[in-house]
């Protein structure tokens, strides 16, 4: 089965976070269908939405390479964020996390469905989703906006934005 590329977007600010993206990371890494090709850096950001008060964020953007279909790769990103803590049932939206894998980019493909939707729907308004996908991929194109997501990040960074 062929592969397409993905982008995953990782993030953490309860516990060990970064032992805990590690985890993650080695989970997704093994998991059928999946294989972990780079990593941007990690970088801890403020949170956005969500309670006040929070802890900072420790985020990252992986790449990856996916025989899985987006939801087959949905179900396996929140089955590695339920064996590292994760309690969707009792937490608070955008609210403090042991492990947040979100689907960025998968290949060019756009999904419009009650469960998931790709490209992320705020990924052009995230600063710290734009920064890791800009250095791993800093001429991949949006599928939908058009734009790269050098693009995207300059925008944002814009004065008055």
């Amino acid at each position: 089965m062929s592969e397409t590329v993905a982008y995953i977007a990782l993030g953490g600010n309860v516990a060990d976070v970064e032992a805990t993206l590690r985890q993650a990371l080695a989970q997704l890494d093994a998991a059928p269908g999946v294989r972990v090709r780079r990593l941007s850096r990690l970088y801890w950001t403020e949170a956005v939405g969500g309670p006040p008060g929070q802890p900072q964020y420790l985020n990252a953007v992986a790449e990856i390479a996916t025989s899985l279909d987006a939801a087959q790769l949905l179900r396996t990103l929140q089955q590695i964020e339920r064996s590292l803590g994760r309690d969707r049932a009792r937490e608070v939206r955008w609210g403090p996390r042991t492990c947040d894998l979100d689907i960025l980019l998968v290949g060019r493909h756009v999904v419009n469905e009650p469960d998931l939707t790709i490209p992320h729907p705020r990924l052009h308004l995230r600063k710290f989703v734009l920064e890791g996908l800009a250095q791993l991929a800093p001429d991949l194109e949006h599928p939908v906006l058009g734009k790269t997501m050098s693009q995207l990040l300059r925008e944002l960074d814009r004065p008055g934005r």
